[in-house]
């Protein structure tokens, strides 16, 4: 154990108060800006989240789309929006959906304070990893 503080950064704050919280892909081609807190925040270990992220399972949260912007171009497939120029995943624009899931590793800032609620896909979870304290365990999708 350190005997150093923990050192984090204030949160952004908006003018009007509300919550900022900015990411992007590790080249910096493409950056978002979400405003407020998520609707939900979640872990997913399906198949197709592990292929896509490349990781054990995918940490994610939901924004209002009103509360997200973006710059920078991005491409899509099957759904998933990442950097064209380094490839990196960032979020989720559903085109019929009014919500966007951003993939918490994309935030500039580690997302200490965004606590998983939901777990989905536990029936894939690695037997190594713990359930998250306290996040509902859904088998499968938890929609």
């Amino acid at each position: 154990m350190s005997d150093y503080p923990v050192l984090r950064p204030e949160p952004r704050i908006d003018v009007d108060g509300t919550r900022l919280r900015q990411g992007g892909c590790s080249c910096g081609a493409v950056r978002f800006t979400l405003r407020g807190e998520p609707l939900k925040v979640g872990i997913c270990h399906c198949t197709e989240c592990r292929k896509a992220t490349g990781a054990v399972a995918m940490a994610y949260a939901d924004w209002p789309r009103d509360a997200f912007t973006v710059t920078g171009e991005v491409r899509t497939h099957r759904g998933r929006s990442f950097c064209p120029v380094c490839g990196s995943r960032l979020f989720h624009p559903a085109e019929s959906e009014d919500t966007v899931e951003i993939l918490l590793g994309a935030l500039d800032e580690a997302p200490s304070d965004l606590r998983p609620t939901r777990e989905g896909w536990i029936i894939r979870r690695q037997p190594w990893l713990a359930p998250v304290s306290g996040a509902s365990q859904f088998d499968r999708d938890p929609d």
